[in-house]
């Protein structure tokens, strides 16, 4: 999948939205915001929120999220 790597703080606000299959124990949680404005998909982890942001295309995203859901 490619992407875009950003550091903490360069991503504009967005809203975002916690996995469904992260859990209320704060393990492994990945948080996911889509860009309007910019047409991308940012993934970042939850307990990191300040850290970076992977930016990914839409099309991107739905081939990742349609492989892991394969496996």
């Amino acid at each position: 999948m490619n992407g875009h790597v950003t550091t903490g703080g360069s991503v504009p606000a967005l809203r975002w939205f916690k996995s469904s299959h992260s859990g209320a124990e704060g393990g492994d949680c990945v948080e996911v915001a889509a860009s309007t404005r910019t047409g991308t998909v940012h993934v970042r982890d939850s307990k990191q929120r300040t850290g970076p942001t992977l930016t990914v295309t839409p099309d991107a995203w739905a081939s990742f999220v349609t492989g892991t859901a394969r496996d």
